[in-house]
C-alpha cells in the first residue's frame, strides 16, 4: 500500500464511486460557500438557512371560537380582521419528530415536484 496525500482518507478510485443519498446533500446552497444560520423553532438548534425545513403559517389573530364573538360585538360592518403571518425554521431532527415532514422511500425521494396541496375555495 502506497502513502496517500495529506487529507485523503481512502484510495482516490474508490472515492468516486461511493453512493450519495441526496443529489444536494442536504442542501439547497449551490456556488454559495457560506450561509447564514437559522435559529430552529423547536430545538433552538442553529442551522445553516438553505438546510432548514422551511414553513410560512398564516393564521388568524384570533381562534375560531372566539370569531364569532368578536364579529357579534364588533361596531364596523364587515371587519375583517389581520392575520399573523410567520416563517417557521426547523432542524431535521425536529421536523421528522414533529411530522412536519417525513421520512420517504429511495424511489420516492427522486421525485421533485412538491405534492399537491389541496386548496379550500376562495369566497
Amino acid at each position: 500500500a502506497g502513502v496517500l496525500p495529506r487529507g485523503t482518507f481512502c484510495e482516490p478510485s474508490t472515492a468516486s464511486s461511493m453512493t450519495v443519498k441526496r443529489r444536494n446533500h442536504g442542501r439547497n446552497k449551490h456556488g454559495r460557500g457560506h450561509v447564514k444560520r437559522v435559529r430552529c423553532v423547536s430545538t433552538g438548534k442553529a442551522i445553516p438557512k438553505d438546510k432548514a425545513v422551511k414553513r410560512f403559517i398564516v393564521r388568524n389573530i384570533v381562534e375560531t371560537s372566539a370569531l364569532r364573538d368578536m364579529k357579534e360585538a364588533s361596531c364596523i360592518e364587515g371587519y375583517q380582521l389581520p392575520k399573523i403571518y410567520i416563517k417557521n425554521y426547523y432542524c431535521i431532527e425536529a421536523a421528522i419528530h414533529q411530522r412536519v415532514v417525513r421520512v420517504r422511500s429511495r424511489e420516492a425521494r427522486r421525485i421533485r415536484e412538491p405534492p399537491v396541496r389541496p386548496r379550500p375555495p376562495r369566497t
